[in-house]
């Protein structure tokens, strides 16, 4: 049964966080995914070790989970035999539970994943011929019900933790294959083990764009991406992660300097009544407030422009003066910028077409006539639902049992092959 008595549900207001940074587990033991070395380290000294070798275990450990993607501590080859079953007994290395993985037929997979407390959520891979980009969620739902996103019909359930986000990460990169190979016997006595890397990654990007306001799970957010980033962790590079906001100006300032990575904002419109009407944030933190917030984006430069997310709505947000007004905010508040200009992706119940695809041309000529960059966003993932504002969780739609027959109806296809 899922617990959801775990956060207030809010409107137009700031939802107060889950201060919890582990989602406890029925069977007692503590998952480690998402934690630091000194968490570690002091989880170990509260389960019995010394301090010494508590050090030393959480080292080993730490390198073992997020260099090498080990699920279980007996493949911890560098650690005795005996200590092995000790860290099973009392400790998990934890990955969202899969509930359903769909893959679309241009190459987009979104998996549909389960908290040990029972909550759903989703993640989505999707592949390019220079890069691979991870979409991953950091709450369960969402609270700023943009009218034209699906995932915002959903109500708030709870914040993800550092794990659930992290997880995400190294769940992509096991369906992937994209741990090193081979024994790490003697490391123990290593200086430094951090520089196990796998080569010709799939995985090159993150971007903090599924279900959820990242800035609103600040903390945990946060915590999990200097694990993605640490270079003794999944030694990813902040230049390759981009997190985006609808516009919570009281963190985006802590974001660029706390996280430091890329920063995308969902503007979607150009004046107060539209913004108001579908991204309902507006009426909290005004447009002009906004991009006064990027203007001062701490390490926004032409090198590391802020992009701005706008969606394109049919007789909404998408006509010429519409795209002219966009040009003169951008260049008023001097900002280093770039537009992705992303046709609206259809879920059922939506009071919203797509711009027709001249419109969208004719917007992104006159924005890019103006000097900044404007380009239109190709559709991915449509047909399972995984397009951008399409997410919402598949277990809302489909019973367990329906799940259960489209596995096996693939599965008995695949044999026909």
């Amino acid at each position: 049964m899922a617990d959801t008595n775990l956060m207030p549900i809010a409107g137009q207001i700031d939802p107060v966080p889950t201060a919890r940074d582990i989602t406890p587990r029925e069977d007692g033991r503590v998952d480690l995914i998402g934690l630091p070395r000194p968490r570690i380290r002091e989880l170990f000294e509260r389960a019995g070790l010394d301090a010494k070798q508590a050090k030393l275990r959480s080292k080993q450990v730490f390198h073992w989970l997020y260099h090498r993607g080990v699920t279980d501590f007996a493949e911890m080859t560098d650690i005795s035999k005996t200590m092995r079953p000790w860290l099973t007994e009392r400790f998990v290395i934890g990955r969202p539970n899969i509930v359903e993985a769909q893959h679309s037929t241009d190459g987009t997979r979104k998996w549909l994943l389960q908290t040990d407390d029972g909550h759903d959520f989703e993640m989505v891979f999707i592949p390019d011929a220079d890069r691979g980009t991870l979409c991953v969620s950091s709450q369960v739902g969402c609270t700023l019900n943009c009218t034209f996103c699906h995932t915002g019909t959903m109500r708030l359930v709870r914040n993800l933790t550092p794990g659930e986000i992290v997880g995400q990460v190294m769940l992509a990169r096991d369906a992937l294959g994209e741990w090193p190979k081979g024994r790490m016997d003697g490391l123990e006595d290593a200086e430094d083990t951090g520089h196990y890397t796998a080569d010709g990654r799939l995985l090159t990007n993150i971007v903090l764009m599924g279900m959820g306001e990242p800035l609103y799970n600040f903390d945990n957010v946060r915590d999990a991406m200097n694990l993605v980033m640490d270079g003794d962790g999944l030694a990813l590079s902040k230049r390759r992660i981009t997190l985006s906001t609808s516009g919570v100006i009281p963190m985006m300032e802590r974001c660029g300097e706390e996280i430091g990575v890329n920063l995308a904002v969902s503007l979607h419109a150009v004046n107060k009544d539209v913004r108001d009407e579908i991204v309902p944030l507006n009426r909290k933190y005004g447009l002009e407030e906004l991009l006064q917030a990027c203007a001062n984006y701490p390490g926004a430069t032409n090198a590391r422009r802020i992009t701005f997310e706008y969606v394109m709505l049919k007789d909404k947000n998408d006509s010429d003066e519409d795209a002219r007004e966009l040009v003169r905010l951008l260049k008023k508040f001097d900002l280093p910028a770039k537009v992705n200009l992303i046709p609206f992706n259809p879920w059922p119940g939506a009071n919203f077409e797509c711009s027709d695809p001249d419109r969208i041309r004719s917007f992104s000529n006159i924005v890019f006539e103006g000097g900044i960059s404007a380009p239109v966003r190709t559709p991915r993932g449509r047909d399972i639902d995984a397009a951008c504002g399409q997410l919402k969780t598949a277990a809302e739609k489909k019973s367990r049992a329906q799940r259960d027959r489209e596995a096996a109806e693939a599965a008995a296809s695949e044999v026909g092959e």
